[in-house]
């Protein structure tokens, strides 16, 4: 999911509405309050309107199709702006800043995957959705987080937010290699000339950004046909938004490459220079529809489970105990025990402030794995009996991951 944007605090201490709203923690307080709606629903009279309403076409995709397919490009476009934003000036900006939550996050998607595996191993039909448990998701996370106060340091909730970036940028990487079928060449063709010209217009400086949209619109349509899937799109539009501000704006005349007066850190006139940047601009209008609006919506059409429909099989078989205790146990394992030896090896140190507690609280958050965790689920399986059982596991690891963090951060000191 998605960096949450750190609100400044007004005098009285007090976020005013649209700090809060740009806060992030409202989007995932928003994506549990409509993960929940869609559940009930699919277990009440209304199941059939709901279930209908997602199969009904409208033009060449089912309304379903629509958001899993077309909005969340969208998200996928913001994810690969804040992780270019991060990569090249932010929390991620140089190799000693990526170290720990980068070693963190590769442990947080290995040992996931491999807890699945384990309980899978005899199950040819359900081994290729190893990646499910794999994944973070940033804006449940920091929903919960928000419910704390300040009981979590704010250097915690940076390493939570640039550990999701390298896990989105992983998850999208695996997205990329394991869940593409049935290539076309002429349209992956079709798409790498695209990209060759967005490339261009980088290239030329360009810093309007409606040439660059109008490239993704087209870039979308061809990866739809292609076999890769479309929201792959967002990314590689995403990495071709150019940083670098206007020449007006008196910012450095490159596009890549460290900046600033410090190591790794720009300087205040860069990064003031850097907010009129086509990347921060379109940045910016993304982040309220996409939180408040694409997500929670995704989270609608895809989280409405029937318990009946799923049965007992459902609820104890193997996708789902596998899903279930890879986001619960695996993500717990694999980021805390990347940590550890991090730490116990010199190699790495804690967030500044934090207790050995705390850090457990957070390892055991990033069990959440709802957005990413559902959409790789969808593209893993096509039998709609195992969509269920992904969904039921999904919905019941993060459900424990959560309560278990916020619990274990409650009472950490």
């Amino acid at each position: 999911m998605t960096i949450a944007k750190r609100p400044a605090a007004s005098g009285s201490g007090v976020f005013r509405l649209p700090e809060l709203l740009h806060s992030g923690s409202v989007g995932g307080l928003l994506l549990m309050a409509m993960a929940a709606l869609a559940i009930a629903i699919a277990n009440s009279p209304l199941a059939p309107a709901y279930f209908d309403a997602l199969r009904f076409h409208a033009g060449p995709l089912s309304v379903q199709e629509w958001i899993n397919d077309g909005l969340m490009a969208l998200f996928f476009l913001m994810v690969g702006l804040e992780i270019k934003r991060e990569m090249l000036v932010g929390e991620l900006c140089d190799w000693p800043r990526r170290l720990v939550p980068g070693v963190a996050a590769a442990g947080g998607m290995l040992v996931p995957a491999l807890v699945y595996l384990a309980v899978n191993h005899g199950d040819a039909a359900t081994r290729h959705g190893w990646a499910i448990p794999a994944a973070t998701d940033i804006a449940f996370a920091l929903g919960v987080i928000s419910l704390l106060g300040p009981r979590v340091p704010p250097s915690l909730k940076v390493f939570l937010a640039a550990l999701a970036i390298i896990d989105d940028l992983g998850a999208v990487i695996i997205i990329a290699v394991f869940y593409t079928t049935g290539l076309s060449v002429t349209h992956l063709l079709g798409a790498l000339a695209i990209t060759a010209a967005l490339l261009a217009l980088n290239r030329a400086r360009v810093r309007a950004l409606v040439p660059y949209l109008i490239l993704g619109a087209i870039l979308w349509a061809l990866l739809l046909q292609s076999g890769v899937h479309a929201t792959i799109a967002g990314v590689i539009l995403a990495l071709t938004i150019p940083l670098r501000p206007p020449a007006s704006s008196g910012g450095p005349s490159h596009d890549h490459g460290r900046e600033g007066s410090g190591p790794g850190r720009p300087a205040s006139s860069d990064r003031d220079a850097r907010a009129g940047s086509p990347l921060a601009r379109l940045e910016r209008a993304l982040h309220l529809p996409v939180n408040l609006l694409i997500v929670p919506l995704f989270g609608f059409a895809n989280a409405g489970v029937s318990f009946a429909a799923a049965g007992a099989a459902g609820l104890t078989g193997p996708l789902t105990l596998g899903v279930a205790a890879g986001l619960v146990l695996g993500k717990f394992t694999g980021v805390a025990g990347s940590l550890y030896l991090l730490a116990r090896s010199g190699l790495g140190r804690l967030p500044e402030g934090a207790s050995w507690p705390q850090v457990l609280g957070v390892a055991a958050l990033c069990g959440i794995g709802f957005t990413m965790s559902l959409f790789i689920g969808l593209l893993a399986f096509d039998d709609p009996l195992l969509h269920d059982q992904v969904r039921l596991g999904v919905l019941a690891g993060s459900l424990v991951s959560g309560c278990a963090g916020a619990l274990m951060l409650r009472l950490a000191r």
